[in-house]
């Protein structure tokens, strides 16, 4: 199982990016899906999860900024950047918690896609 994130970027503060990830592999389903963000010495955070029935989850910090939406069909998450702020700035990455034939549950990271925003 792979997944590729893209569309990172520098953005101008107040700006917005839309960033995707598509999961592909021997799948058999994919549980919840997310965004989680590691800025320059920092932990890595979570920014926002979303179940495979769309209940979703977002950091206080991204809440009314952000959205993260799925389709299923195509294995894809998406983050809607907008009003970003220089303190968004970081590496993204996405997470699947997903379950390959004849496997049980586990989580798998893309490489993560970096966002700039300069004030």
């Amino acid at each position: 199982v792979q997944l590729q994130a893209s569309g990172g970027g520098l953005v101008q503060a107040g700006g917005s990016l839309r960033l995707s990830c598509v999961a592909s592999g021997s799948i058999f389903s994919i549980d919840s899906m997310g965004w989680y963000r590691q800025a320059p010495g920092k932990q890595r955070e979570l920014v926002a999860t979303i179940t495979s029935v769309g209940s979703t989850n977002y950091a206080d910090s991204v809440k009314g900024r952000f959205t993260i939406s799925r389709d299923n069909a195509k294995n894809t998450v998406y983050l809607q950047m907008n009003s970003l702020k220089p303190e968004d700035t970081a590496v993204y990455y996405c997470k699947g918690v997903v379950k390959v034939f004849y496997q049980l549950l586990k989580d798998y990271w893309g490489k993560g896609t970096l966002v700039t925003v300069s004030s």
